[in-house]
């Protein structure tokens, strides 16, 4: 018996996951574009290595698939939900419009004050269903916000740590 997009969607919402706001630059588009993405880890520290994952349907989808495209990664900090939901959610405005953005390395943008930020240029793609993984390779990093409490997505909504308690062991 194969499990149901349903159900996979219904155990996986029981996953806390960091939010992020992937930034993307083609070689031959002036205007950038950005989406919210959650599907993000760390794969390797030598080489400095991450990995996103976005869905064929994507917005930004295509402009990943073009040669010489970077993208940045951009942790937001948990004061940061309604740039999340801009990023999300708007298709007509200037989704840079709010922010403060600015680029490191590979013209990518990144949010000057985000809770850290990734500064990538596509290591490697590989197709995962109805994804595309995108192994980024760190060219620069940045930790604006070092020290303030991650926005998290939990069982659809977002939730924020509780702050100045003591990690535990």
């Amino acid at each position: 018996m194969t499990v149901t997009s349903e159900k996979y969607r219904e155990a996986l919402r029981q996953f806390p996951a960091g939010v992020t706001i992937v930034t993307i630059k083609t070689p031959d588009q002036e205007q950038p574009h950005g989406l919210t993405v959650s599907a993000f880890a760390s794969i390797s520290p030598e080489p400095p290595l991450i990995m996103i994952a976005i869905d064929h349907r994507a917005s930004g989808y295509k402009m990943l698939e073009q040669e010489g495209t970077v993208f940045a990664v951009n942790i937001l900090s948990q004061d940061m939900s309604e740039l999340s939901n801009r990023f999300a959610w708007i298709k007509d405005e200037d989704r840079f419009a709010m922010g403060d953005w600015g680029t490191a390395v590979t013209g990518a943008p990144i949010l000057k004050n985000a809770l850290a930020w990734l500064d990538c240029t596509i290591h490697n793609r590989y197709e995962a269903g109805s994804n595309t993984i995108y192994i980024g390779k760190v060219e620069a990093s940045g930790t604006p916000g070092e020290g303030e409490a991650p926005l998290i997505y939990w069982n659809r909504g977002y939730r924020y740590l509780k702050t100045g308690e003591e990690p535990t062991d």
